[in-house]
């Protein structure tokens, strides 16, 4: 081999592009005042395509191979460049590497929530947010659109876009379909299907991008929402509220017993729960036996206890004659019903004073 012949050889160029990144969806390859030679080899891989780029036009586009640039294959570069004389000179190209395979995990949300009218709670306010797949479609249109005379051009750059034309096309969709705000978690598929082939009719023509994939994640409520949503079932799930009230006073009446540090405030607090207790027991007594209870006889009066500054009650006078028999309710417990104008001391009440006559007076102090 000659001399000559090798610093030929040494000429002949290799184009390609390793990617080595996972959100690269074009690339232009690097060449100093574009020029090509004659006999540079292209190597295109699995899931890219390499465009050719000339005084402004799209001039050829190379699907996955291996090609030596020859006038036999550019023949639409060959026009243009209007060799008289074949393809033995250099000739000044662009040459972009676009990539054909998907970009995944791209996030979509809605920044601000969506309102909507909902058959169930009327105007209401939803989030939505999920992920996607971007891949090019078009590399011609991609090109034009969106890369322009940029070097690199990542997923990245148009994720703000794609992210508007989604929560736009989100908004339209749930709007138009009509389905409940408590029904929309069962439709999750069908909806992120619909909202994918909207969102792809809108950037395939336009940006020359397909969207292969597109999921809806979550569809939210508003926190208030929620929680009164989450109190209705917890009520639901409860279901008779009267028994669970029993049990609620007992496992408090408990934990006062079990309280040796509460003192008086605890005593006060398990006699008011005892005698509530005992007055919603014997109205369920009264239930079960058939029919609701009748209501207080005419002239009957309601009491109203203090105990450690809260107020207890109503309890009919038998209730306060069992307290005051059973030593609960002392003449020094202040009470008051109807016609008094303020609370008094049970033993100065003239209904109540006569039964702490006989009523049997509790242990003596050690």
């Amino acid at each position: 081999m000659g001399l000559l012949d090798k610093l030929r050889g040494e000429l002949v160029d290799i184009i390609e592009w390793m990617d080595h990144t996972r959100d690269t969806l074009v690339w232009r390859f690097p060449r100093y005042h574009n020029q090509i030679k004659n006999g540079a080899q292209l190597i295109v891989r699995p899931g890219q395509v390499a465009v050719f780029i000339h005084r402004g036009k799209l001039a050829d586009v190379f699907e996955p191979g291996q090609y030596v640039l020859t006038t036999g294959n550019l023949p639409i570069m060959s026009t243009l460049q209007g060799w008289a004389h074949g393809f033995d000179s250099p000739f000044k190209s662009e040459v972009y590497f676009v990539s054909t395979r998907q970009v995944t995990d791209l996030k979509w949300g809605t920044p601000n929530p969506i309102m909507l009218r909902d058959a169930d709670f009327g105007p209401i306010r939803l989030r939505a947010f999920g992920t996607y797949a971007l891949k090019a479609d078009n590399p011609g249109a991609l090109l034009k659109e969106l890369v322009g005379t940029d070097d690199v051009f990542e997923a990245d750059e148009v994720n703000e876009l794609m992210r508007s034309i989604i929560a736009t096309a989100f908004a339209d969709m749930v709007a138009q379909s009509k389905i409940a705000a408590l029904d929309l978690a069962a439709n999750y598929q069908s909806l992120s299907e619909r909202l994918r082939q909207l969102v792809r009719d809108r950037v395939d023509d336009e940006y020359g991008l397909d969207v292969p994939q597109l999921f809806i994640v979550n569809i939210s409520l508003p926190e208030a929402v929620e929680k009164a949503l989450d109190t209705r079932t917890s009520m639901a799930v409860i279901g008779d509220m009267g028994r669970f009230q029993q049990y609620q006073m007992g496992q408090a009446m408990t934990a006062a017993a079990e309280n040796p540090s509460g003192g008086g405030a605890a005593t006060g607090m398990g006699m008011g729960m005892g005698m509530a207790m005992a007055d919603q027991m014997v109205r369920n007594m009264g239930r079960s036996a058939g029919g609701a209870m009748p209501p207080p006889a005419p002239g009957a009066a309601s009491w109203h206890l203090a105990v450690n500054g809260q107020t207890q009650g109503p309890f009919s006078t038998a209730d306060i004659a069992a307290g005051i028999a059973s030593g609960r309710i002392t003449a020094a417990t202040m009470v008051w019903t109807a016609g008094m104008t303020e609370w008094q001391p049970a033993g100065q009440v003239a209904p109540l004073a006569g039964q702490f006559a006989g009523a049997t007076p509790p242990p003596a102090p050690r």
